[in-house]
């Protein structure tokens, strides 16, 4: 089985002998899965993609691409190989773009973010406002975070610039707080369960909405429910913050949910948020980047400009 990793691949051989054109041409393949769509992506006749695809078979000593019928599939390494690929290849394309010097009201580049919908509701507008001023002749590029993407962030991260997110699931990234807020409980309006207080026993007893939910990585507020011995029972999960006050109201669930969120959901909606009956951590909120962009000037602009907007919006700071 070829169980690889390309950046470690491409270290080990021997760059002088590489044509890094190959590594356009294979990405060009495996997404097309055709050597004729291949060949008209790359503006190239389709033999001169044909020689590309037998040079890169040697290379690799493996197929890649197999007739089935009337198509052809990715092999099994071709299927490894094809996300990381993109992400070499958009690292080279990022290395030979790199300016000593960056001004964004001259830049044409587009800026991406991997976020989430609570992160485009406290700070979505700020950002955009401050980046079309700013940065004109660019685009942002503000992507859903997802949890497979979170497992692989290490790849999302070469090829997009910042991830938004709070502390409690990543490590070993370069990071920057940006604001602080913190956990209510979220119940229906029209819950006669619940009075002017939650008890812990009902956080054990209610069903739960729970959000990105996670056995391996959680927020403080949801570590600390372990170590009191609160196992919530979760009955519905969702990966969008946005939906949960729909999913509480009218129902006996509990959700825990963020205040910056739970002070804008409409009266009508008929939810309350209620303090948490323990001593829940604070959410943290940080942006995310890989390393190898400490030093980018762009990047910079980029962690500047978020920076400046969680300002102007007057959060309360961050910090662990």
């Amino acid at each position: 089985m070829h169980d690889i990793c390309l950046m470690d691949m491409l270290w080990r051989v021997n760059l002088t002998r590489l044509d890094l054109n190959l590594l356009v041409a294979l990405d060009a393949l495996l997404e097309q899965r055709s050597v004729t769509r291949a060949a008209d992506q790359m503006g190239l006749s389709q033999p001169a993609v044909s020689a590309q695809l037998a040079r890169l078979r040697r290379h690799f000593r493996d197929d890649l691409l197999t007739r089935v019928g009337n198509q052809y599939r990715l092999t099994p390494l071709a299927v490894q190989l094809k996300d990381r690929v993109r992400v070499v290849l958009s690292g080279v394309e990022r290395v030979f773009a790199a300016e000593p010097d960056f001004d964004p009201a001259s830049a044409t580049r587009e800026f991406s973010l991997v976020v989430s919908d609570y992160s485009v509701a406290v700070l979505g507008a700020a950002i955009s406002e401050l980046f079309a001023a700013e940065a004109p002749g660019c685009r942002l590029r503000l992507s859903a975070n997802t949890p497979r993407m979170i497992d692989s962030i290490d790849q999302v991260l070469v090829t997009t610039d910042l991830l938004l997110m709070p502390h409690g699931f990543l490590d070993n990234l370069s990071y920057q707080d940006l604001y602080r807020d913190e956990w209510v409980c979220l119940v229906a309006s029209g819950n006669d369960e619940v009075g002017a207080e939650l008890t812990v026993r009902q956080l054990e007893t209610m069903p739960w909405v729970a959000t990105y939910y996670s056995p391996t990585a959680s927020t403080p507020a949801a570590r600390q429910m372990r170590m009191l011995g609160i196992q919530p029972h979760v009955q519905v999960v969702t990966e969008n913050f946005l939906t949960v006050p729909g999913l509480v109201a009218g129902s006996k669930r509990v959700a825990l949910y963020q205040r910056l969120l739970a002070d804008r959901v409409p009266a009508e909606l008929g939810v309350r948020a209620l303090p948490c009956p323990f001593a829940a951590g604070p959410l943290l909120e940080a942006m995310w980047w890989h390393p190898i962009h400490d030093d980018d000037p762009e990047h910079r602009y980029l962690r500047d400009l978020v920076t400046r907007a969680v300002t102007s919006l007057g959060l309360p700071a961050g910090g662990a």
